[in-house]
């Protein structure tokens, strides 16, 4: 214990000739802070340079055009008149006298725009005895049809149905060739009535003087409309396309029929 006193005692002088520094350390100085940029997604309108709102953007090379730019138009396809083939032709005009027909071969029509017939002919009697009202210009190919479809379907429809009317006297057609676009839009496809491919059918005339106009008869239970139906139904066995009133509001007073060639033989029949 007296030990420990006399260590501290002789400890104090040393403390006190220790030579201390007059000023202790100065603390460092605060670096300053550089301000910072806002990201670019919390910039405000004052960061923003003001430019002309009139003044167009200019556009950036490897960009898409503007969208508000109006795009290049495409040129419309050539529309021409498909030539015939001269055998086929020639055997088609062979069939359609051995039938019966009476017709007058036309001199080649080009109406433009896609419109004519290469080989027409104007078909008056379409067999001995059954007149086509008015005459009608069209493709040797779609009379033949016609000629068939009346010999073998209409007439014997005619004949079943009405047999103290007939026998069929007249078709009474509502359009043949002319130059014009489907259902007479004023956009669309070309018809093919304006290729010579197509008759419209608006009625028939009995011998008698009865005439069976055509007109929606899906729900006509009488042998007028047994008659309309069976003619309908029959024409797709000779037409590649045959609309009726059940189609369609354009097709509601007559029956299209036409010759349109289709992939792997499809026809369209409603």
């Amino acid at each position: 214990m007296h030990l420990r006193i006399v260590a501290c005692l002789l400890s104090v002088p040393l403390l006190a000739g220790a030579s201390l520094p007059k000023t202790g350390p100065l603390p460092e100085k605060k670096p300053a802070v550089a301000e910072t940029t806002k990201p670019a997604e919390e910039k405000s309108e004052k960061d923003t340079p003001k430019t002309d709102r009139n003044e167009k953007p200019l556009p950036t090379p490897g960009h898409a055009k503007p969208l508000t730019e109006k795009p290049e138009t495409e040129p419309e396809p050539v529309l021409t008149i498909e030539p015939e083939d001269s055998k086929e032709y020639d055997a088609c005009l062979a069939a359609l006298k051995q039938i019966g027909a009476t017709f007058k071969e036309e001199k080649r029509i080009d109406d433009g725009k896609g419109c004519g017939i290469d080989k027409p002919l104007t078909l008056d009697m379409v067999l001995p005895g059954v007149a086509l009202k008015p005459q009608g210009k069209m493709r040797c190919e779609t009379a033949l049809e016609l000629a068939r479809w009346t010999k073998e379907a209409v007439i014997p429809a005619a004949k079943a149905a009405l047999p103290s009317e007939g026998p069929l006297a007249t078709i009474n057609q509502a359009s043949s060739y002319v130059c014009r676009l489907r259902n007479n839009g004023t956009t669309g496809k070309i018809s093919e009535h304006a290729r010579g491919n197509a008759i419209d059918i608006a009625s028939f005339t009995l011998k008698s003087g009865k005439s069976i106009e055509i007109r929606p008869r899906d729900e006509d239970s009488t042998l007028t409309g047994a008659f309309q139906r069976a003619v309908t139904a029959t024409g797709c066995l000779y037409f590649k396309t045959v609309l009726d009133p059940g189609s369609d509001a354009a097709h509601e007073t007559h029956l299209h029929f036409d010759v349109l060639e289709r992939k792997n033989g499809y026809r369209y029949c409603r």
